[in-house]
């Protein structure tokens, strides 16, 4: 897909690995309104930092992103590389530095060797409607597969488009994990809606999965909206196109969520864990996020074992109110627990062959309420530790 007025390209710079891209670039050939939101790590990037100074204005033209180094924890010397590298693209595009927004991924810690100047020729040569999916590439780090979601929408009969990339596999729980994600549409929205709902359609999926229960010093959502569409303004005034917007948006954000789930560090079975029955939805939240980070709780999934008990010690030690003697487990529709009480050998045996489905819902009933929340996890294979272990060398 492309969108209009929108333009990306991406380059082999060297940064850590030779003879892969890493190094991108998004560009609105006019400035763009842009709304965000960012890592809670107290721990901050230097692009993160950056990023939100300058999103004070509500506008910015280009993204500058890399991978292969986080630029995070390399005091002074990482937001003046942040600040140089913004500057080196705002000179070849020819634009405000101001406008100029950066991210990176990678290892932390490490000062970032300047390949920059050299590629940004080349970078900004290869600027094209079509460059997205290169981008999509160039941010990946320990990510299997490039992620990239679309949508359009009939805003008062003119039809708008978004598209989305994102990459993220490890450490991820954003609570806005390594997770980037950068969205463009051609909307023509104000500010203050597309603020209010980057921040709801975040919450809603974004902070909803979880890989390993990490949060990294560099998560950031960026969306642009250049308005080159020239649909009816979206604003608090035509609350049906902000509905219809946000939805669409949000279906993108869930997209891309669900896809850096799937392609956890080493995972083999996309997981939804759905609380019903609670009384109030951040009861109901607290609780799927208790069940969905539990260690025992994912090694059980990548061992096929519908070993409810861990289900059950990981939902009391959540901040959720319940009664253990109301509690009700299935896999995917198969009742596993009633009551607080398994329902025998043939109920589990059922419940283990849904554990050998790539896919597959677990709900607990509490028994308190109507409120619920669903939070999309993955299991713990062999791999995730492997990966881990030597990420760095």
């Amino acid at each position: 897909m492309q969108v209009k007025g929108f333009l990306a390209a991406a380059v082999q710079a060297g940064i850590k690995y030779a003879g892969r891209l890493d190094l991108g670039l998004i560009f609105s050939q006019t400035p763009a309104i842009t709304a965000g939101a960012f890592t809670t790590n107290k721990v901050k990037a230097a692009p993160v930092q950056l990023d939100l100074e300058r999103l004070r204005s509500g506008l910015a033209q280009a993204i500058l992103v890399n991978s292969g180094n986080a630029n995070a924890c390399t005091g002074q010397a990482g937001m003046e590389l942040a600040l140089a590298t913004s500057a080196l693209a705002a000179g070849e595009l020819g634009i405000d530095p101001a406008l100029v927004l950066v991210a990176s991924t990678g290892v932390i810690g490490q000062p970032l060797r300047e390949p920059f100047a050299r590629s940004m020729p080349d970078l900004v040569a290869g600027l094209s409607p079509d460059g997205f999916e290169q981008v999509a590439q160039a941010i990946m780090t320990t990510d299997l597969v490039p992620k990239i979601a679309s949508a359009t929408v009939d805003i008062g009969g003119v039809e708008v488009s978004i598209l989305g990339i994102a990459k993220g596999s490890g450490m991820i729980m954003p609570d806005m994990a390594t997770l980037l994600c950068f969205v463009v549409t051609d909307a023509q929205i104000v500010f203050p809606v597309l603020n209010r709902l980057v921040k709801s359609g975040v919450e809603q999926t974004f902070n909803r999965i979880t890989v390993d229960g990490d949060t990294s010093t560099n998560d950031t959502v960026l969306v642009m909206a250049n308005g080159a569409a020239g649909n009816p303004w979206i604003d608090e005034d035509n609350p049906l196109a902000a509905a219809m917007f946000g939805d669409a948006l949000q279906g993108v954000f869930k997209e891309l969520a669900l896809k850096i789930v799937a392609d956890g560090e080493g995972a083999t079975k996309l997981v939804t864990i759905r609380v019903a029955g609670a009384r109030d939805e951040n009861e109901a939240l607290n609780a799927a996020q208790t069940i969905a980070n539990s260690a025992l709780v994912k090694t059980a999934f990548f061992g096929e074992d519908a070993n409810w008990g861990r289900i059950m010690a990981a939902l009391g030690r959540s901040e959720c109110t319940f009664d253990p003697q109301r509690v009700g487990i299935s896999f995917d529709g198969i009742a596993l627990v009633e009551n607080g009480l398994a329902l025998g050998p043939d109920q589990e045996a059922a419940a283990t062959k849904i554990l050998k489905q790539p896919r597959f819902t677990v709900t607990v009933h509490l028994g308190e309420g109507r409120a619920e929340a669903e939070v999309y996890t993955c299991d713990f294979s062999y791999e995730y530790v492997k990966i881990n272990a030597d990420y760095r060398s």
